[in-house]
C-alpha cells in the first residue's frame, strides 16, 4: 500500500502517532476556521439584502468611491484588530502558555462578535466597527498560538502535516461560512435581519468549541521546558508521544530542547526583556528568518488570492455569474475546492514533495489562472456592463474565466496559503518562536487589511482587468523568489533548523537542504539496533526519579 510517509517515518516511534497528538492537531488545527469563517462570512453577508440595506451599501445617494469605501471598511475591520492581536500574541503565549492563550482569545473572540451582531438592533456602523475590530483581536492571536503550539508538540516527521491542519481548518471555516450565507438566503425571508444573523451566529459556536476542547488538550512540552517546569514538561511528552520517560526518542527530544535553551540562554546573558527583541535584529541567521517572513506575507497576500476569497461573490459577477444565489452557490462550490486542495496538500504534498516543490506548484497553478482571468477582462469588457450582451465565443470564455477562479483557489491552497503559516512556525529557535511568528504574523494581517482596503478601489481605478495584471505580476515575483530564497525544511528537527541558517545567505534557499542534510538533531543519530554506543549526559530533570542517561547509537 502506497504510503508517502512511509521515508519520513522510519525513525518515529509508532506509538507517537496516538490519539492524545492528534487530540491537540485536532483542536489547535480548528482555530484556523476562526480566520476563515470570517473572511468567508464578511463578503458573502455584504450581498444579503438585509445587511445591504441595514447599513447602506447600496444606498442611492453614495458615490461609487462611497459605496467601495464603506465595503472595504467594515470587510477589512477584522484586519485591523488581528494586527493587534498579532503583536500582543507573542506576550501573551509566551507568558501565559499555549492552552490559556487560546481560552483568552476566544473569550476576546466571543466578546466582538455579540457586538457586531448587536448591531442589527441598532442599525450602528459604530457598533459593526467596533464589534469586527474587537473579534479581530482574538482571531488574529490564532495565527500565532496555533501553528506555534503544533510545530512545538508535532514530530519533525508530521510537522508540515500538523501544522498546515491549520490552514487546512481556515477553508473549512470558508466553505462552511459560504454554504451557510448560501443557505440562509433560499431558506431565511430577506425582510429579516436573522438572514444575515444566523451565519454569523457560526462565530459563537466554534469559539464555544474550541474554548471547551483546550480543556483536555495538553500543554506544550517545549513552552514548559522554557519556564522551568521540567517534571511536567516530562509527563506531557510523554503522554504526547505514548512512549515511557526512558525512551530514547523522548530523551533526545528533551536533550534537544535543553541543548537549544541554554545555548540562547548564554548568548543572551544579562539582558534586559527587549534581548529577544534585539536578538531577533541582530544576528545574520535571525534576519534572513525575517526576511522569510516578511516576504512570505508580502508575497503572498498581494498574489490576490486572498482578495478573491473575501471578495469572491464580486469576483464571480465579474466573470458573469448573474443573480444572488447563482453568485452565493458558485462561491460555496469555490470553498469547497479550497478545503479539498489544502486537505490534499496537508495529507499528501506538504511533507512528502516538499514544502519548495509545493508552493512553487501552487504559485504556478495561480500564476496561469491569474493571466488567463486578467485577459479574459482586458478583452471582454461586457462583463462590466450590466445586462450587456454576450456572444457564444465571450460566454465561453467567461466560463473558462469561472473555472480558472476555481484553479487559483487550488493554487493558493497548495502554495501560499500552507507556506504562510508552517514557515514562520519552524524556523525560529524556542527562544523566538513565539516573537517571530507575532511579527510574521502581524505583517500578515497589516498587508491583508491593506488588501482589503484596497481592492473594491482598485477595481474602480485599475479597472478589474488591470487589477488581475498587477495580482499576476505579483505572483511571478513570487515564484523567483521561492526558487532562489526559500530553503527546504522537510524532515528536520526545530531544534535542527540553526545549522541550515548559518549557512551563507546566497546558499541557504537553492543549496541549503542538501549542505545540511543529516543535521536531523539528535534524535536523528539514534538507531537502537546500532552496534555501539555512546552515552550522552542529561541535565536533571526535578521528579524524573534519576539523572537521565541517553544510549545515543551510531
Amino acid at each position: 500500500m502506497w504510503n508517502p510517509w512511509r521515508e519520513n517515518l522510519k525513525d518515529t516511534p509508532k506509538e507517537s502517532l496516538n490519539w492524545r497528538l492528534w487530540f491537540g492537531v485536532f483542536v489547535f488545527g480548528l482555530m484556523g476556521a476562526a480566520r476563515g469563517i470570517d473572511e468567508g462570512l464578511i463578503g458573502t453577508t455584504a450581498e444579503l439584502d438585509p445587511f445591504i440595506k441595514k447599513f447602506g451599501l447600496e444606498d442611492p445617494d453614495k458615490s461609487e468611491h462611497q459605496k467601495a469605501e464603506l465595503l472595504s471598511n467594515i470587510t477589512s475591520m477584522v484586519q485591523m484588530g488581528s494586527i493587534l492581536g498579532a503583536l500582543v500574541a507573542f506576550l501573551v503565549t509566551d507568558k501565559i502558555g499555549r492552552l490559556w492563550a487560546v481560552r483568552q482569545l476566544c473569550a476576546i473572540w466571543v466578546l466582538g462578535i455579540t457586538i457586531f451582531l448587536a448591531s442589527a438592533s441598532t442599525g450602528s456602523i459604530g457598533m459593526v466597527y467596533a464589534g469586527r475590530f474587537i473579534a479581530g483581536i482574538g482571531i488574529g492571536q490564532t495565527t500565532v498560538v496555533a501553528p506555534t503550539y503544533l510545530a512545538e508538540t508535532a514530530p519533525r516527521a508530521i510537522r508540515g502535516l500538523c501544522v498546515t491542519a491549520f490552514s487546512g481548518a481556515v477553508y473549512l471555516g470558508i466553505m462552511l461560512a459560504y454554504f451557510a450565507s448560501w443557505g440562509s438566503s433560499i431558506h431565511i425571508s430577506s425582510k429579516t435581519d436573522a438572514q444575515w444573523l444566523v451565519p454569523n451566529s457560526m462565530h459563537l459556536m466554534f469559539s464555544g468549541i474550541i474554548f471547551t476542547l483546550s480543556f483536555f488538550a495538553k500543554e506544550s512540552p517545549r513552552w514548559l521546558i522554557k519556564v522551568g517546569r521540567h517534571e511536567e514538561a516530562l509527563k506531557n511528552l510523554v503522554q504526547l508521544r505514548n512512549l515511557p520517560a526512558e525512551h530514547p526518542y523522548i530523551q533526545s527530544e528533551v536533550f534537544d530542547i535543553n541543548e537549544q535553551l541554554n545555548r540562547e540562554r548564554e548568548a543572551t546573558k544579562g539582558t534586559s526583556w527587549l534581548g529577544p527583541v534585539r536578538e531577533l535584529f541582530s544576528s545574520k541567521a535571525n534576519l534572513y528568518r525575517i526576511q522569510l517572513s516578511i516576504f512570505s506575507q508580502l508575497l503572498g497576500q498581494w498574489s490576490g488570492a486572498n482578495s478573491i476569497t473575501i471578495y469572491a461573490p464580486q469576483y464571480f459577477a465579474m466573470m458573469g455569474t448573474t443573480g444572488q444565489r447563482e453568485k452565493l452557490f458558485a462561491t460555496a462550490i469555490f470553498g469547497l475546492v479550497k478545503l479539498i486542495s489544502s486537505l490534499l496538500c496537508a495529507f499528501v504534498l506538504i511533507d512528502y514533495i516538499g514544502r519548495k516543490r509545493a508552493l512553487s506548484s501552487g504559485i504556478s497553478l495561480q500564476l496561469f489562472a491569474m493571466l488567463y482571468m486578467a485577459i479574459f477582462l482586458f478583452v471582454d469588457k461586457s462583463v462590466a456592463v450590466k445586462g450587456a450582451p454576450q456572444s457564444a465565443s465571450m460566454k465561453s470564455a467567461a466560463k473558462g474565466a469561472i473555472f480558472f477562479i476555481y484553479v487559483s483557489g487550488f493554487g493558493w491552497a497548495l502554495g501560499w496559503n500552507s507556506i504562510q503559516y508552517l514557515i514562520n512556525s519552524e524556523i525560529y529557535p524556542l527562544r523566538l518562536r513565539a516573537l517571530g511568528g507575532s511579527f510574521a504574523m502581524t505583517f500578515h494581517f497589516v498587508n491583508q487589511y491593506g488588501n482589503s482596503k484596497a481592492v473594491p478601489l482598485m477595481f474602480i481605478a485599475m479597472t478589474h482587468g488591470g487589477t488581475m495584471l498587477f495580482f499576476s505580476i505579483v505572483t511571478a515575483i513570487g515564484l523567483a523568489w521561492v526558487w532562489f530564497f526559500l530553503p527546504e525544511t522537510t524532515g528536520k528537527s526545530l531544534e535542527a533548523m540553526d545549522e541550515l541558517f548559518n549557512l551563507p545567505w546566497y546558499l541557504i534557499g537553492r543549496k541549503g537542504a542538501e549542505m545540511t542534510k543529516g543535521h536531523g538533531g539528535m534524535s536523528e543519530v539514534l538507531d537502537t539496533e546500532g552496534e555501539k554506543a555512546v552515552g550522552v549526559q542529561m541535565e536533571e530533570i526535578p521528579g524524573a526519579g534519576r539523572n537521565r542517561s541517553v544510549d545515543q547509537r551510531v
